[in-house]
């Protein structure tokens, strides 16, 4: 990894995101002491400004952040660490630095309309009144878009496939909120099987 350390007196911004979300936890500044550093222990270490010292983020805290992988933007002059966090990120307590959102994709916005939906009780909403008809035919809906993803599998169709896959994973996030899961509890035991 050749990084251009010449630029910004020695200092290149570094983007702190996390592993398994892809959400961005903070944005640090390392010369090429703290990269050197960062790439020999896995833990990523800053160079902080204020401080005018090398910081190993958690020193203090435990709060460490586990290096997963890192890369170098086209012009070589900014680094991308995917991390595991050990804790919360922030220090104003925040599992980021920028906010509590956990931004984990498009899925988690469609579960939390859902939610939406069926919280306030959405009368013209196609997914509340499936919602309002009970355990039994949201569970045959999830069953029937199964059974149409799987006949597309068999064709030659992929624009059939996709929009039938589509619609598994909404009603599947429907049957989720009817049985009080969430997404990301599902995501916890893949990640569990993963280990």
């Amino acid at each position: 990894m050749n990084i251009n350390f010449n630029k910004d007196d020695g200092l290149v911004p570094v983007v702190i995101q996390d592993n398994r979300t892809l959400q961005v936890l903070m944005l640090g500044y390392m010369n090429e002491e703290a990269f050197e550093k960062t790439k020999k222990e896995n833990v990523v270490t800053f160079f902080s400004r204020s401080k005018n010292r090398l910081w190993t983020k958690g020193e203090e805290s435990g709060n460490f952040l586990a290096v997963k992988s890192i890369d170098i933007d086209c012009d070589q002059d900014t680094i991308l660490i995917k991390v595991n966090p050990v804790n919360i990120v922030c220090h104003t307590g925040s599992f980021s630095c920028f906010g509590e959102k956990d931004s984990k994709g498009f899925l988690y916005e469609l579960e939390e309309k859902i939610s939406q939906r069926i919280d306030m009780k959405a009368e013209e909403s196609y997914t509340y009144s499936l919602y309002q008809r009970g355990m039994n035919k949201i569970a045959q809906k999830v069953g029937e878009e199964a059974v149409e993803l799987v006949i597309e599998a068999k064709d030659n169709n992929d624009l059939l496939f996709k929009n039938e896959a589509a619609d598994l994973l909404y009603h599947f996030l429907i049957l989720l909120k009817a049985k009080g899961f969430s997404l990301k509890e599902i995501e916890e035991v893949l990640l569990s099987r993963n280990q």
